[in-house]
């Protein structure tokens, strides 16, 4: 036995010697670092399988996703590698509607909700319900989640260490998981619990949660949901055209709840506290991309880029930045110390400005690339007013639109007792007749191409200019325009229209109507009908180089949602629409940067596979049951002797405190198909004031 035992010993002393491995040191302060939660998160068995892998460079430093960023620049440390910026995801909740929904049947199963789940979809009416059986309460490892006697789970974020369980778990994923650059680049999908005013939204701002923290008296949370989506809530809650409170449920019964006048009211309640809300941005990854044009689509695309971390340098050609918000509304509707202010908010953020600096004057796209910009967005506007077509139109005394505008804002000369005409039926066309109503002309007469319900001016707007004494001429055209000897405009003569049919276009088109011109007097004649882009520089300079498609509209064809126009070029705004609304140039500017985002980050440009690209007709409730009506506040406005006196009175002023808690409680709460029938009035007379 003793001679055994020491061949014995012999043989495992040699094989020692001949497969002795060493273990590398780093291993083991690998192990130490991480937490030692074995939460399955990472993808490996447990801390000691994710060591390994770290230690093998199969795994990055940022693999644990239950430690924290103190863990992650351990790992860099010991790995002698640079820190990786990073976000760290939490999860976060997409369903506040199960105690509104109708139970289908009564289920006594395991409390689980995969195993509710496989019987039917599950008890509730909606496939996109939390099932409330606390199922990811049960697996997050770090007690994150607890469930309130609603049934809803609720996320503790300090606690939340995005390792997934919880997502993983959920059958309906009501369960997210997001960063902050992810929420602010998440687009709406169809299998999300979307109220109707979400898919109407173009900026797909979450209007219902902002409205619920408004309700709670949390102002911060409410401007910091808006700010997710727009970051214009000042200048957008005055000039959109609010499609949200058009297809609002409350419309059913009443009227849609005034979403504009409760983005406006947080919004000035932070101007008007004298400190900007904190914005957080992503860590800095130190990708340049250059922004050119400073209007709300390009400001939007540069915020958006901001907060993600890269570093946007803006090229705008005026001296000011703003676009048209600075120079094509005038300051009755859209005052430039709010243009200022949010503006100011957007540079402070960290984004680089260079005014007075044109494209195809001052630089050319490829000078951009030489100067190592990985991306670039085109964001020029529609500045261009293409002429009338029609004799005459060269007097003195006719002018373009914008610069008409502009003039106003420079402190154009009062037009008191003269004649003048607007062609046109935009939003342009009837800011300058209510423009020319305050400078004083003796009658303002707009020919509009169409009809009222054709028009493309907000309804709202049409009807402060006729409040305003602004006459309408509808299914009108310009034939002329008349002028004196001195070449001065003395009248116009115009035309009426009428509708055919066009095989050609599949619809209407308007005609003539034979020896219907007729005359009218005019010293001043204001060409509104139309904005182009203007795209001499891409179309002498760039065209050939980066094979552009221009579109009949003289804009840019982009791809679909993602707004690629040439390899790692952009663009949003007029320049790819065409002339439209403030809140379509933020939403392109934001979905721009979001496809720039991605392509920096990952190499290409990724979209979801389940846009929502239409409103969800099943969503479109006809019969709402509420248990108490709330009428509608009514918006403050100025008095017509009082508007026509003023350019920088504003009309519509902001509502205060008790109004906007009034229309706050109108809100349903909706979701795809619930909504709360139970509002709750709360009287009370104003808010906690909160700081900061």
């Amino acid at each position: 036995m003793f001679g055994l035992s020491s061949t014995t010993a012999i043989l495992l002393a040699i094989a020692a010697r001949v497969f002795y491995v060493k273990e590398d040191p780093r291993l083991e302060a690998i192990k130490a670092a991480l937490p030692g939660l074995n939460c399955g998160g990472c993808g490996y068995a447990g801390c000691q399988g994710a060591a390994k892998a770290i230690l093998e460079n199969k795994a990055p430093i940022t693999v644990c996703v239950g430690g924290g960023l103190e863990v992650i620049d351990a790992l860099a440390r010991i790995m002698g590698t640079a820190n990786i910026p990073v976000e760290i995801p939490i999860a976060e909740i997409g369903c506040y509607g199960v105690n509104r929904l109708e139970i289908r049947f009564h289920y006594h199963g395991p409390q689980d909700c995969r195993a509710m789940a496989m019987l039917y979809g599950g008890p509730l009416s909606c496939e996109k319900s939390c099932l409330g059986g606390g199922t990811c309460a049960a697996v997050c490892p770090f007690d994150a989640i607890q469930i309130r006697n609603d049934r809803l789970p609720e996320i503790d974020p300090a606690k939340c260490r995005g390792c997934g369980r919880c997502v993983q778990a959920c059958p309906h994923g009501v369960i997210g998981l997001q960063g902050m650059t992810d929420r602010l680049f998440h687009l709406n999908q169809t299998s999300e619990c979307l109220a109707p005013c979400r898919q109407k939204c173009p900026a797909q701002v979450n209007i219902p949660m902002f409205i619920r923290h408004l309700r709670e008296k949390d102002l911060r949370a409410a401007l910091l949901t808006i700010k997710a989506r727009n970051p214009f809530p000042l200048s957008v809650s005055r000039t959109c055209p609010h499609p949200c409170e058009y297809i609002c449920r409350r419309n059913v019964t009443s009227q849609g709840v005034a979403v504009n006048h409760l983005a406006r009211f947080i919004g000035e309640w932070e101007r008007r506290s004298g400190r900007r809300l904190v914005l957080p941005c992503a860590p800095d990854t130190r990708h340049r991309v250059a922004v050119i044009g400073g209007g709300p689509a390009g400001l939007a695309c540069a915020y958006f880029l901001r907060r993600a971390g890269h570093r946007p340098t803006i090229f705008e050609a005026q001296p000011q930045l703003g676009g048209m918000l600075r120079y094509g509304i005038p300051e009755y509707r859209l005052p430039k110390a709010i243009v200022d202010w949010e503006i100011q908010g957007i540079i402070e953020l960290g984004v680089n400005v260079r005014t007075k600096t044109k494209l195809g004057y001052n630089f050319a796209l490829t000078d951009l690339q030489e100067d190592n910009f990985e991306a670039i967005f085109l964001g020029l506007g529609a500045w261009h007013v293409p002429p009338l077509g029609v004799p005459g139109e060269t007097a003195i005394g006719v002018y373009r639109s914008l610069d008409f505008l502009s003039e106003i804002g420079a402190g154009i000369a009062v037009f008191t007792q003269k004649r003048a005409v607007i062609v046109g039926e935009s939003n342009t066309a009837m800011d300058c007749a209510r423009s020319c109503i305050r400078l004083g002309a003796a009658s303002v007469v707009v020919i509009c191409p169409c009809d009222r319900k054709a028009m493309s001016a907000r309804q709202r707007d049409v009807d402060r200019a006729l409040e305003e004494g602004v006459v309408i001429y509808y299914m009108t055209r310009p034939v002329r325009i008349l002028s004196d000897s001195m070449g001065h405009v003395v009248g116009i003569v115009y035309c009426h229209l009428r509708t055919i049919e066009d095989s050609s276009i599949q619809g209407e088109k308007r005609v003539k109507i034979k020896g219907s011109d007729a005359h009218m007097c005019a010293e001043l004649v204001i060409n509104a009908y139309e904005r182009l882009p203007d795209l001499t520089a891409l179309l002498e300079n760039e065209k050939q180089k980066y094979h552009f498609k221009i579109t009949p509209k003289a804009t840019l064809s982009a791809v679909k949602f993602s707004q690629l126009v040439a390899p790692n070029i952009f663009t949003a705004g007029d320049l790819q629409s065409g002339r439209a609304t403030v809140i379509n140039a933020v939403a392109g500017g934001r979905m721009a940067a979001r496809s720039i985002h991605t392509l920096l980050t990952t190499g290409r440009v990724v979209l979801p596979a389940d846009l929502q690209k239409r409103i969800n007709p099943q969503s479109i409730i006809k019969d709402v049951r509420l248990s108490r009506s709330i009428p509608k506040i009514t918006i403050p406005e100025l008095p017509v002797t009082m508007r026509c006196r003023s350019f920088v009175e504003e009309v519509i002023t902001t509502i205060n405190s008790q109004q906007a808690l009034t229309e706050a409680s109108r809100c349903l709460q909706c979701g795809t198909y619930c909504y709360d029938g139970h509002t709750a009035l709360t009287h009370e007379q104003s808010f906690i004031q909160a700081k900061g």
